[in-house]
């Protein structure tokens, strides 16, 4: 597997208000790095109906259901950071990370992504970062 996260699919100005808008966000940059078809960002709304991804600490981890596991082309990564919270079902999300995993790869990306932002130190880091270079050198063990 090769790198998940790369300059170009790190954005740190979200214009998404709600997580519906903030998933097509993160969907669109997936898409266009040509890891996953354009089907796959419906998959991960179908996702966020089931169940929800905020994982806690600012993030949310929007992905696809395993009946869109056909649209993932390969693994990778988005990385979106909105100015303002989000209200992710009465959670404030500042980060949204898209996944999407080849072959069950999601897995490790998941808790290498948990591990980084359960260090509130890391999560600071990331709220002030001024250019996708510091994001990607703070998250750069995803892509070990």
């Amino acid at each position: 597997m090769g790198k998940v996260l790369e300059l170009p699919q790190i954005n740190l100005h979200g214009t998404a208000a709600t997580p519906a808008e903030a998933i097509d966000e993160a969907g669109r940059i997936l898409v266009a790095t040509g890891a996953v078809t354009a089907e796959y960002p419906r998959y991960m709304h179908d996702r966020e109906v089931l169940v929800s991804t905020y994982m806690g600490n600012f993030l949310a981890i929007p992905h696809g259901t395993n009946e869109g596991k056909d649209t993932v082309l390969e693994s990778a990564l988005s990385f979106v950071r909105y100015d303002e919270p989000i209200d992710w079902g009465g959670n404030p999300v500042r980060f949204v990370v898209g996944i999407a995993g080849k072959d069950g790869g999601h897995m490790d990306v998941l808790s290498r992504i948990a591990l980084i932002f359960s260090d509130e130190e890391q999560v600071d880091r990331l709220l002030v970062a001024e250019t996708p270079e510091e994001v990607l050198d703070i998250l750069g063990d995803v892509n070990a």
